[in-house]
């Protein structure tokens, strides 16, 4: 039987449209964009959904302390908390049902919106400030990574997760090349093809030339598979660091060396 697959980024747009017309009855809001996946034209049927929403300045503490109670009016919400853990408290994480969804709502007063990282799509507006209050701050990147910053940590890094294995706490360690990952090789190959430093997301669709250089940093819960890994690692950094670095050269001969005599 032919199984019909959803249309990608529909379910995004039909809560979007709802949410429109509930959240434009209110006053105290000035208008909604959206941002992240279906901003940047990757909207698909496993996106995030990511609203900016714009209050009036004089109502944002109010909005603020009511934020739970006005997504709840969005749909049948199974759980939402608030974003202080990524350093952002205005945001509010949803899950809301029928169809299961991941909502992020970011409530701003209209003036004083921040940063916005990537692009920003205007989806409605009340009168004429968003509009331009939206273009002043949107299109922020990622910074790429500093190499010297690098540079300067990590072979301290690699004789940490060296200790590791040496005692045997093998989940630290796969913990620890989960981090090498995601905070050097990936961001430190991206910032070389030009692109934004986002970590691991969509690595395999995106960059499949440095997703097929990382599948040897990728261990299993195995002594040895977690030593070569590190040295996977190690080899894919010393690829990637730029020539103008001051390499921390007595660092890294001990760390390596350290980590070479663990071979099982």
């Amino acid at each position: 039987m032919n199984e019909t697959r959803p249309v990608p980024g529909d379910a995004q747009r039909r809560f979007a449209a709802s949410a429109i017309a509930r959240l434009s009855a209110d006053p105290r809001i000035v208008g909604i964009a959206a941002t992240g996946s279906w901003a940047d034209g990757t909207l698909d049927e496993f996106s995030d959904l990511d609203l900016l929403i714009a209050v009036e300045p004089a109502a944002f503490e109010e909005i603020l302390e009511a934020r739970m109670a006005i997504a709840s009016t969005l749909g049948p919400m199974l759980s939402a908390f608030t974003g202080e853990h990524v350093g952002e408290p205005r945001l509010l994480i949803c899950l809301f049902d029928a169809p299961l969804l991941h909502v992020d709502l970011k409530f701003v007063a209209v003036d004083g919106i921040g940063a916005v990282v990537g692009a920003a799509e205007p989806l409605w507006a009340r009168d004429g400030r968003f509009a331009p209050a939206l273009r002043a701050v949107a299109g922020a990147r990622v910074s790429a990574p500093n190499p010297q910053w690098i540079e300067d940590r990590f072979w301290v890094w690699v004789h940490y997760g060296a200790t590791k294995i040496a005692r045997g706490e093998l989940f630290e360690a796969l913990d620890f090349l989960s981090f090498l990952r995601t905070t050097v090789l990936a961001p430190m190959a991206r910032a070389r093809e030009g692109r934004h430093a986002i970590g691991l997301r969509r690595l395999e669709q995106r960059s499949p030339d440095i997703a097929a250089a990382m599948r040897p940093t990728v261990a299993m819960h195995e002594l040895a598979s977690c030593h070569a890994a590190t040295m996977a690692c190690v080899q894919l950094y010393r690829v990637l660091r730029e020539d103008s670095v001051l390499r921390r050269r007595a660092a890294e001969d001990a760390a390596v060396t350290y980590l070479q005599g663990l071979a099982p």
